[in-house]
This record gives structure tokens, C-alpha cells and sequence, in this order.
């Protein structure tokens, strides 16, 4: 197993960083980190942190879960059922999902409202389907509206749906009593003093990686063999040196962390950190941005700005970063276990440095308070908002009063956004699409980068909102947003409630631009009238632009 490092490539940051760690090593932060002390972030935070650290205990206390896991597939697979289907949203979903990966098993997560991705999914061999079903509470709405349509599915399938459903829950939540009452084939608990983000190595993460045959023993070695390193108070620890890095930078006026893979071998992890990052870092008007990149020649990555701290996952310094203009740039290595739990670590401690509560998320309910009101308007007879204009197959939608007079063509549009971006901004990419059929929505982002020079960012809706959605509204308030909505073909009803699928994506889109545009940030709906057609008409009015460069 690699050991884990973090090389800072910049001798200015080296420098500064170094003299951080000094000052985080003799307040012992790592050895009271590890002893689960809640004061490290002040009084304010200290009640939720005293309920949200078991997650440095992890390597070993969730040991006794790998028979468990175990034991279940073994009698899953006694019963021909073979295939697993994840329902769960944010850390019950990111997790599984780059364990999976990096092992090369199949795993179908479902993070979406999408009806078109979810219909891909129950058309798979229901008899040999598993649905976990993975949620604190329950009361997900995206993770009860899967539980519920794959229940109906089932039983209109001659299958008795409990003996296909499995739970990963808090004790005693609203979800384990369903399942308990209704016979589900298993009801697995995990920790309950975990947040979302922090639950990789708990039953949230191992569970459904399990099942899929996930080499989680190796995973779980890993991290407990990296654990002592981690809670070292010693200058060589890399959690220390990663957070004081990522805090320099931000000094800096570097918020954006620009993530790039360069032969790591774990697969998907920087979607992972992406939550991680945001969601604990960026509320009270600050934070660190994560900008996810496929490689390190991608825009947002080659062309960093002083706006940008540099950070390559990769298995060593020679294919790293080396962008002199950027305010700093590192390479972090190790394999996956001993990532996950370094990466935990460092973020929980740059809480620290930038004085904010790293275990919380007040800005996360405003867009599903804002969806809910939306699903309640659509059994209503109030008129829906006209667009802006209509292109082709392209209906646009200005959320809020930003968007010039006179525009009326995409590619106007989109300049735009780009020039109501604040300087050293970013863009926001915000796709509320099928993540297979349409996935070629993710080349937008690297053409809007290319062209706009800007930190931009692409996530897709519903999955973005439990991640860098808490960003986008508690964070540095200079984003733009390009939010992609799209014609629904066959649509699902959710059994026992008043709404589809298709209702539900785009009451949360348009909730979460109404709670943008009342922090006063411009956002610009595209509504693709036909998706493919839509899709190619946006990237050549994006070509329009400025050459690319």
C-alpha cells in the first residue's frame, strides 16, 4: 500500500505552509482531532461537533461490518440475486460509487430524479436486482421517491419486493421502521455520530460497495494502517499539510481547489472530495470551491489563475501540477483507503484555519424548501413564466432581472453570463439531465472554461445540491450559474404521492435558481426542447463565443 504524501511544488507556499503546520502541531490539533474533541472549532460549533466525529474511529469500529457484508451477499447470491442498484444521495451514494470504480465492479447509483435514468435502471433484471436503499433518515426525497417506484416495480414484476431491498440507516429513524414493518430482507445501521460526508468507511459506504463485491477488507486495511500517521501531532503528517496548504492559498485569494487526476488509479475519487470540500468549507461567506477536472492539461487546471490552488491525485510528483501562476500546487498520493481518511482529516482542520464549522450545512434546506413550494405550485392553476426568448430547440429562461435588454439569441445569452461573472468568479454548470443518455452535457464545462477563462464548474442536478450546492449559496458569493433543464418523454409517478419524476427535477431546479437569485446571483435556464438537438445547439452557440484558446 502507498504511503500517503502531500508535495507542495511552490516554495513560497512550501514555506508558509510550513510554518502553519508548526503552528497546528504544537496546538496538538491532530491527536485531539483524533480523540474526538469537539472544541476545536470554537463554541458555536462545539454542538454539532460533539455529535459528528466518530468518523476518526472508523478503520476499526466498522470492522465487525465486512462479515456482515459478507453474510448478506452470500445469501443474496444463494437467492440469484446478483445485481446491485444504490438509491442514495450525497455521501450514501459518492462513496460507494469510487470504491466501486477503483475495484472495477458494477455498481448502478441512482443520485437522480431524472425519469429517462431511473426507467435504465428498472429495466435491468429485476430478479436479480438488489435495491439498497441509504439514507440517515429516509425522509431523502430523491431516496424515497427510488424506494418507493423500484417497490411498485417488483411487485408488478410477480417478485416480492422486500426480499429485493436492503436498508442503511441511522438507528432508529423513520427509514428502519419502514423497513422493519414491511420484512426488508436486511436492515443494516451505521454510525450515527457521522455526517453524510465523512461516512465513506461506514455502513453508508461499505455496504453497498460490498455487495458489489468491493474489495472493502483492503480498503478498511488501508485506512487503519494510514490512521496513526493521520493523528500524529508531527510537521510530517500529510492532513496537516494538506489543510495548511489548501489555508494558504485561500490567504491568498486562491478559494478554488482545482482537482486533477495524473495516473492515481482510484477512479471518480476528486467527485468524492468535491462534496467533502464544499459542503464543509463553504458557508458564512467563504470556503474553498472544488473544480473537478478530468486531467491536468484540461482548462481550469493548465490555465489556472492566481484564483486557483492547484491539486493533483496522482502517484507522484514528476506528472503533477507546474503552473507558475497559480497561488499554489501540490500533489497528494496514496491509495484509497488512506485518501479518504486523509482527506477527512485535512478538511476538518482547514475548518479550523479559516474559523467555520466544517460539520454542518445551513444553506443545503433553502432548495428543498424552495422544490417543495414549486411541487406544491404545479397542482395550482398560476401561470408558469414565459422564456426570454425561444432558439430552435433551445427556450431561455433569465432567472431574476440580470440579463441585459435586447438579448435574444443563446450564444448572446451565454456572453451574458460570462459578463455578469465577477472577476476571479466562477461558472456554474448545472445539468438537471440523464447522466448516460445525455452525459455529453459535461463537455459544456470544459468549453465554457476554455472560453470564458474562468474557474467553472459542472454538476448534475439533483446529485450537485448535497455537495457543492451549500457552496453555491453560504460560499464566496461570485458565482454564475447555467442551469440545463430538458423535455421529459415518458415520465414515472412516485406510488403514494401527488408527483413524477419529471415534476420533481424540475420543481428542484427551479427551486434552487429562485434561492440563487434571491442572493442576488445571476442565473441563465436553458430549457432543451429536444435534448440531443438542444445539447448541439448550446455548444455551437457556445463555439460563438470566442475562438477557443
Amino acid at each position: 500500500m502507498r504511503r500517503l504524501a502531500v508535495d507542495i511544488h511552490s516554495p513560497s507556499v512550501a514555506a508558509a505552509t510550513e510554518f502553519l503546520v508548526d503552528r497546528l502541531v504544537e496546538e496538538r490539533v491532530a491527536s485531539s482531532l483524533a480523540n474526538q474533541d469537539p472544541t476545536l472549532w470554537g463554541p458555536r460549533a462545539e454542538q454539532e461537533a460533539a455529535r459528528r466525529l466518530a468518523w476518526v474511529a472508523l478503520p476499526k469500529i466498522s470492522r465487525p461490518l465486512l462479515a456482515t457484508v459478507d453474510a448478506l451477499w452470500s445469501q443474496l447470491y444463494a437467492d440469484g440475486i446478483d445485481r446491485v442498484v444504490l438509491a442514495g444521495m450525497g455521501g450514501s451514494s459518492l462513496a460507494p460509487e469510487v470504491i466501486c470504480a477503483t475495484s472495477r465492479v458494477p455498481l448502478t447509483v441512482l443520485d437522480t430524479t431524472d425519469p429517462g435514468e431511473v426507467a435504465d435502471a428498472l429495466a435491468g433484471d429485476l430478479e436479480r436486482t438488489v435495491l439498497v436503499v441509504s439514507s440517515k433518515s429516509g425522509s431523502t426525497v430523491e431516496t424515497d421517491s427510488h424506494r418507493r417506484i423500484f417497490t411498485a416495480a417488483f411487485a408488478e414484476a410477480g417478485l416480492d419486493p422486500a426480499a429485493h431491498l436492503v436498508v442503511v440507516t441511522d438507528p432508529g429513524s423513520p427509514l428502519q421502521r419502514i423497513a422493519e414493518e414491511q420484512g426488508y430482507r436486511a436492515v443494516i445501521t451505521a454510525e450515527p455520530n457521522v455526517g453524510g460526508r465523512y461516512s465513506a468507511l461506514t455502513a453508508f459506504g461499505l455496504v453497498p460497495a460490498g455487495l458489489a463485491r468491493a474489495d472493502i477488507a483492503n480498503l478498511q486495511d488501508d485506512a487503519e494502517l494510514q490512521a496513526p500517521m493521520l493523528a500524529a501531532d508531527d510537521p510530517a503528517n500529510p492532513a496537516l499539510r494538506l489543510a495548511a496548504a489548501l489555508a494558504v492559498g485561500h490567504a491568498a485569494g486562491a478559494e478554488k481547489v482545482v482537482l486533477a487526476d495524473t495516473g492515481s488509479g482510484i477512479v471518480g475519487f476528486a467527485d468524492w472530495a468535491e462534496q467533502l470540500i464544499a459542503e464543509s468549507t463553504g458557508k458564512d461567506g467563504t470556503g474553498l470551491l472544488p473544480v473537478v477536472v478530468r486531467n491536468p492539461a484540461a482548462p481550469g487546471f493548465a490555465d489556472a489563475g492566481p484564483d486557483a490552488t492547484l491539486v493533483a491525485i496522482g502517484p507522484d510528483g514528476s506528472s503533477g501540477p507546474g503552473v507558475s501562476s497559480a497561488a499554489a500546487a501540490l500533489t497528494v498520493t496514496g491509495t484509497l483507503g488512506g485518501q479518504l481518511l486523509l482527506w477527512e482529516y485535512a478538511i476538518a482542520v482547514v475548518g479550523r484555519l479559516l474559523g467555520i464549522n466544517p460539520f454542518d450545512q445551513p444553506d443545503v434546506e433553502a432548495a428543498k424548501v424552495a422544490a417543495r413550494a414549486q411541487l406544491d405550485a404545479l397542482h395550482k392553476s398560476a401561470a408558469r413564466p414565459a422564456p426570454a426568448f425561444v432558439e430552435g430547440d433551445v427556450a431561455v429562461y433569465p432567472v431574476g432581472g440580470w440579463l441585459p435588454p435586447g438579448v435574444a439569441t443563446l450564444s448572446d445569452a451565454l456572453q451574458a453570463l460570462i459578463t455578469a461573472t465577477p472577476a476571479r468568479g466562477y461558472l456554474a454548470v448545472q445539468a438537471y439531465l440523464d447522466r448516460i443518455a445525455d452525459a455529453s452535457a459535461a463537455v459544456l464545462r470544459t468549453e465554457l472554461a476554455r472560453r470564458s477563462k474562468l474557474q467553472t464548474t459542472f454538476g448534475w442536478g439533483p446529485r450537485f445540491l448535497h455537495s457543492t450546492g451549500q457552496y453555491h449559496k453560504g460560499g464566496h458569493q461570485n458565482g454564475s450559474f447555467l442551469q440545463l433543464t430538458g423535455a421529459v418523454g415518458t415520465d414515472i409517478a412516485v406510488p403514494g404521492t401527488d408527483f413524477t419524476l419529471g415534476d420533481l427535477q424540475q420543481a428542484q431546479a427551479l427551486g434552487d435558481a429562485e434561492v440563487l437569485a434571491a442572493r442576488g446571483r445571476p442565473v441563465l435556464r436553458v430549457h432543451l426542447l429536444d435534448r440531443a438537438a438542444g445539447l448541439v445547439a448550446l455548444a455551437h452557440a457556445l463555439g460563438e463565443l470566442w475562438p477557443a484558446g
